[in-house]
């Protein structure tokens, strides 16, 4: 019984990798096919133009990055789900710098791979708890088109797909079960013109930016608008 209910995994996965992959042909990246891990994505970086991309706010109304468009500057933020607690722990650690990022007059958005409705559920309380208040947009990429279009989206495997669920990890509905496809958690700070001007990414998933260098880079669009 167990393994059946694991049964459909592979064909979820299997028709998902085809639906991201026509995306990539519309959106930002279109050389760049969903990258086998996490070691073999290829971001956008410093000076290249940010994509544009549609993901969903928290009631699931369509939210649209528009990076011709902007009235500010931007820092995207993209991590892999409310399930994942070193991205519990992270956004926890942004309330330090958030309020002085928006006085900068920058706008924050995070890019969840959960579906809407379990933006916030499925964050930790002491998460919920520490971001609340916070001027910022929290935002699901359950269809995977910021992750494929910033470069940082890699197949995630059954056997991760199959541990969240032994964990009792509601994801269904997320980027990893619509389309096999997880987020390799980075930052990027797109100026007023649309333009990328820092850009981090690391594979390993235990390793993000520290706040510091996050509000250094929204100092540094702030200052250049």
């Amino acid at each position: 019984m167990k393994y059946r209910a694991f049964l459909p995994v592979t064909l979820v996965m299997l028709l998902g990798f085809s639906v991201v992959s026509s995306l990539t042909a519309r959106m930002g990246h279109a050389d760049v096919p969903i990258a086998e891990s996490a070691d073999q994505v290829k971001p956008l970086g410093s000076g290249d133009a940010a994509p544009r991309f549609l993901v969903r706010a928290v009631d699931g109304s369509p939210y649209e990055f528009n990076p011709q468009q902007l009235e500010r500057p931007t820092v995207l933020l993209a991590f892999r789900g409310g399930w994942c607690p070193f991205c519990n722990t992270y956004l926890s650690e942004m309330r330090h710098v958030i309020p002085s990022i928006r006085e900068l007059g920058v706008d924050v958005l995070f890019l969840s791979g959960d579906r809407p409705s379990q933006l916030f559920d499925s964050l930790s309380m002491q998460t919920q708890e520490d971001i609340a208040g916070l001027d910022y947009t929290l935002l699901s990429d359950a269809d995977a088109q910021a992750a494929v279009s910033l470069g940082i989206a890699f197949r995630a495997s059954e056997a991760t797909i199959s541990r969240r669920h032994e964990k009792g990890d509601d994801i269904a509905g997320s980027a990893m079960m619509n389309h096999g496809v997880l987020p390799v958690p980075s930052v990027f700070a797109v100026d007023r013109n649309g333009i990328i001007r820092f850009a981090f990414t690391n594979a390993d998933y235990k390793i993000r930016l520290p706040a510091d260098e996050l509000l250094a880079a929204a100092e540094a669009i702030a200052a250049a608008d």
